[in-house]
């Protein structure tokens, strides 16, 4: 069992899965390079080059065909690497799975216009002043490897998906919403499920993970 972690977070953020899954499975999380004890990246990642770090990293622990669980960004990741290479997995479970561009509202493109020309004038004021939170905390690395990676739609990527997968998004997730990225990615990806868990946000895996983990072992056990 392997299992891929969010942006911005870190192994850790499993911590009911690898208490419960360890019972039945060799369980493996590392941490992505730039997040939680992992050296940082000297230049700015793609979601590709995650793909290709994620290649060796099943190579170099030897992981012969693990099932995957994936959250968030860790999603984006593993459905670029499985889409070139099924083999490298058996089953795939994304939670709050994200990877898809949106069309780009006409507010959202004159902010982008606005924030290009400031700048060009003032580059510390527009770096401290556009962006959410979480864009302005990144490091000027981390902060194009951001751009790199929101802005790669991964549609084609899902739709070469051939692993049996299980999608499983919180019912109240604003980040991923299951309405959009859920039934999207369970449109686009032949052989996948899509689950709804009541009452959850974007972290249903720690929120209401009992629930969770019963879904994922029940899965698991289909043949």
């Amino acid at each position: 069992m392997l299992l891929l972690h969010g942006y911005g977070s870190k192994k850790e953020s499993f911590y009911y899965q690898l208490e419960a899954l360890s019972k039945y499975y060799k369980v493996t999380a590392p941490d992505f390079p730039s997040f939680g004890l992992s050296e940082p990246c000297g230049e700015p990642w793609s979601v590709g080059d995650y793909a290709e770090w994620l290649k060796k990293f099943i190579t170099y622990c030897k992981l012969e065909k693990p099932h995957i669980i994936a959250h968030s960004f860790g999603a984006r990741v593993a459905i670029k690497l499985l889409a070139e290479q099924p083999e490298l997995c058996d089953k795939l479970i994304l939670t709050g799975g994200a990877g898809l561009v949106k069309p780009r509202s006409p507010r959202y493109m004159r902010q982008i216009k606005a924030y290009r020309r400031v700048k060009k004038l003032f580059p510390k004021f527009a770096e401290k002043h556009f962006g959410s939170e979480e864009y302005k905390k990144l490091s000027p690395v981390m902060r194009e490897s951001y751009k790199k990676i929101v802005n790669e739609d991964l549609k084609c990527c899902a739709e070469k998906i051939k692993n049996k997968t299980l999608l499983i998004y919180g019912e109240n997730d604003t980040v991923t919403p299951p309405n959009e990225e859920g039934e999207t990615f369970n449109r686009l990806i032949a052989d996948s499920r899509l689950e709804i868990m009541p009452g959850c946000g974007h972290f249903c895996f720690s929120e209401n993970y009992e629930l969770f983990n019963n879904k994922i072992l029940t899965f698991l056990s289909e043949k």
